[in-house]
């Protein structure tokens, strides 16, 4: 059996890094447990006069945020506060596909168009590796608003 997973970034500021994630993947913030969440309305408002009505103080507010799949089908995106900064290289990295059907130039005209979109969300482009057939499709390193590195593949 398979299991479902749950991917888990530290973070200085959980509703901005969560936020860029959010459109990055094409993610959703899940509203509060049993909070209807209007359309149109930002959830991240909703969370915060949730936690405002549960007692939570408001400088542990943006202690915490998730992002979800709006299909279900992607893992569930947690992000923590933690006081320290990032300090060396990710262990783990998230590769984003953004071009996974395509090859060469295409490929890499694609990956670019995303590249642009991330660095008007606040991401930092880092470099590119051109293809290398038959065993690299080539791709963009990038990494998101707290220096997280990723890439576009």
């Amino acid at each position: 059996m398979s299991r479902h997973i749950q991917i888990t970034f530290d973070a200085h500021d959980p509703a901005a890094l969560s936020t860029f994630w959010r459109d990055a993947l094409g993610y959703v913030h899940p509203g509060p447990p049993g909070v209807e969440v209007p359309p149109g309305v930002d959830p991240l408002v909703v969370w915060d006069q949730f936690l405002a009505r549960i007692g939570v103080p408001a400088e542990q507010r943006n202690s915490k945020s998730a992002i979800e799949d709006p299909e279900g089908r992607g893992p569930r995106v947690f992000f923590q506060q933690v006081p320290e900064g990032k300090v060396a290289k990710n262990r783990v990295h998230l590769d984003v596909r953004a071009a996974p059907d395509l090859q060469g130039d295409e490929r890499m005209a694609a990956l670019e168009a995303e590249c642009d979109r991330l660095v008007a969300l606040g991401a930092t482009r880092v470099e590119r590796f051109e293809p290398a057939p038959p065993m690299s499709a080539g791709w963009i390193v990038m990494t998101d608003p707290e220096g997280n590195e990723f890439c576009l593949d």
